[in-house]
């Protein structure tokens, strides 16, 4: 089968090889033909050597769909033929942190599709632990429809979900790329009274505005970004800040919007370390709340998706053949203005 290999011998650290189609190794995997997949900013993290757990010769891609072709004999919530959305992370379900609803530390698993063990940008890709990492999709939601369930759209939610959002509540999101616009439906769908979108890119902020995904929409080129937060909400600060950007500039900002006793959920990956001015932030009294999404909603999603109470399809902007995905690399890695995400078809 043709697939798209990490290995830092090739030129860029990426080709498309011909593998062996992958098998049933445990009794709990599943074996899905992809549908579709999608490149993350975490792939392009990995080729760039920002990720250092990432193993050398590893099939990339986290986020796909597919249909179940294969199944291990302790599978039993799953068949041959079915629909399905896929988890980012795996996850036994059993382990100390599983239990608690901590997936990403699962001490069997964690990212491991398209980092650690062969991932989706493949014809074929194997699921350990396939009842945990797979989403059986209903009849009306498209394979489009749940691409993102797994990994941009969890993250949105995570990052929702550390604000502990209150009815009415200002939430701020620094970043309207597809994380971004996912925290931001996410925090509409929990009731935030107002969602304020900042980002350099006014056609991402176009796209918050006119998908009313957001009431506000700033770019801190052109404005004081503290001074608008605090003018609408009565000179406090945000009640929540979910910083989806991932540089230094958007992180000191994501701590000097939110009000006292606020809420920062960080859920951006960073390219180099950073640190708290906790001087300068003294008497704010803020909760930092950080790191890698807990993807425990992905049933959850799916039917918020059917009940069209959300919608991600809109972020599929790109589509490119598997066979023609180092281009497609290029292109994503370059985010052409209008660019949010590319969809891998077969």
């Amino acid at each position: 089968m043709k697939a798209l290999v990490y290995n830092r011998d090739f030129e860029g650290n990426i080709k498309l090889c011909e593998r062996k189609e992958p098998q049933i190794i445990n009794s709990k995997d599943a074996i899905v033909k992809v549908t579709l997949s999608t490149i993350c900013t975490s792939d392009l993290h990995i080729i760039k050597g920002f990720v250092p757990v990432a193993k050398n010769d590893t099939v990339l891609g986290h986020e796909f769909v597919g249909e179940i072709v294969a199944v291990g004999d302790d599978v039993k919530n799953l068949s041959i033929g079915d629909r399905v959305c896929a988890n980012c992370e795996t996850f036994c379900g059993e382990c100390y942190f599983c239990k608690r609803g901590f997936i990403n530390n699962c001490v069997n698993g964690g990212w491991e599709l398209g980092c650690r063990i062969d991932g989706c940008q493949a014809e074929y890709v194997r699921v350990p632990y396939a009842e945990n990492g797979l989403t059986k999709l209903p009849e009306g939601v498209s394979y489009e429809s749940a691409l993102f369930v797994g990994d941009i759209l969890s993250s949105g939610y995570f990052g929702t979900e550390m604000c502990e959002i209150k009815d009415g509540d200002t939430i701020a999101v620094i970043g309207a790329g597809p994380v971004g616009l996912c925290a931001m439906m996410c925090a509409k769908y929990m009731k935030a009274g107002k969602v304020i979108a900042i980002d350099i890119d006014e056609t991402r902020l176009k796209i918050a505005s006119d998908k009313g995904l957001a009431d506000f929409v700033f770019n801190p080129q052109n404005c004081d970004i503290e001074n608008e937060v605090k003018k609408l909400t009565e000179n406090r600060g945000a009640d929540g800040v979910i910083e989806c950007a991932g540089v230094k500039e958007t992180f000191e900002m994501s701590w000097k919007i939110a009000r006292p006793n606020a809420i920062v959920g960080v859920v951006a990956m960073y390219e180099e370390p950073l640190s708290l001015p906790l001087p300068d932030m003294y008497g704010k009294n803020l909760t930092f709340k950080t790191g890698g999404v807990d993807a425990i909603h992905c049933q959850k999603l799916v039917k918020l998706i059917e009940e069209k109470k959300i919608s991600t399809d809109f972020l599929i902007t790109q589509k490119f053949k598997l066979e023609n995905i180092i281009e497609a690399y290029r292109y994503f890695n370059d985010k052409p203005q209008g660019c949010l995400k590319i969809a891998i078809t077969p």
